[in-house]
């Protein structure tokens, strides 16, 4: 397996251009709380009893990838998972599992257009199209740059 400093220079050659990574910014985050939402409104067993065992599962899974690559961006993505679970959760008792998926389907098609137009601009082709793990690693590229500003090692 390829260590976080490759995941993320490799992540970093496709994602150059200024715009294209203030793009990232913005649509990085709200394609994964999209996701996490989609997950939130999955039916689950009465035993449960609960929204979003679905989410919860696939954060774990993602998550267990992220503690693998480091142990600072898995805390970090742990951070990052209990606020877009969170967000979910309120949001899924204020408007329901329907209008929750409604607005998570919005969303993720409007942050994917966002990302395809920074991809035209920066004139390279999205990392996830070379290798789907991509998709994980985009969150967590951001993060590292949030923790490369406040000089803590991931």
């Amino acid at each position: 397996m390829r260590d976080v400093q490759q995941w993320f220079e490799n992540y970093g050659n496709d994602h150059r251009d200024a715009r294209n990574c203030a793009i990232h910014w913005v649509c990085v985050p709200l394609i994964l709380w999209c996701v996490i939402a989609a997950l939130w409104v999955i039916p689950v067993p009465r035993a449960f009893a609960q929204p979003g065992l679905w989410a919860g599962v696939a954060m774990f899974l993602a998550w267990t990838f992220y503690w693998r690559l480091s142990r600072v961006i898995g805390l970090g993505m742990l951070a990052v998972f209990v606020v877009f679970g969170f967000i979910a959760h309120l949001a899924y008792a204020a408007l329901g599992a329907m209008h929750l998926l409604v607005l998570a389907g919005v969303l993720f098609v409007i942050a994917w257009i966002g990302q395809f137009i920074g991809h035209t601009l920066e004139g390279r082709r999205p990392s996830f199209l070379t290798d789907l793990a991509y998709l994980l690693i985009g969150p967590a590229w951001l993060l590292g740059k949030l923790l490369a500003r406040a000089r803590i090692a991931y």
